[in-house]
């Protein structure tokens, strides 16, 4: 992927759990009325919105640390391009953002992985 595409599929996936939790309470004023939040999402939107990259070297290993993360009960959200720009039309995973959650909970599953 070009780097204005990878940034790109990074920002989806960053944002796709907010997405998931507000939209179901938006209302057609556009107001987003009772959303419930973790108290660790909660810390992670007021705080420093703190992010880590890191990468894998193939989808399978894209696809495991998937598995592992709903395995550990963490928020996970995985991103397929639909293909219109790279990728020759062809849908493509990407990449997924694991969390927001604590840092205890989330290396286990990524902290052995290349930062990027």
């Amino acid at each position: 992927m070009r780097r204005g595409k990878e940034i790109a599929q990074g920002a989806h996936a960053s944002m796709a759990w907010l997405r998931q939790r507000v939209m179901p309470h938006l209302t057609p004023a556009g107001v987003a009325d009772q959303v419930r939040f973790t108290e660790a999402e909660r810390v992670w939107l007021e705080g420093s919105l703190r992010k880590v990259t890191v990468k894998v070297g193939s989808e399978q290993e894209l696809l495991a640390v998937y598995a592992k993360a709903l395995e550990a009960g963490l928020v996970v959200q995985m991103i397929t391009d639909r293909g219109l720009t790279e990728f020759g039309g062809i849908p493509t995973r990407t990449c997924l953002a694991v969390g927001p959650d604590y840092d205890d909970l989330v290396d286990p599953v990524t902290g052995d992985l290349e930062l990027y």
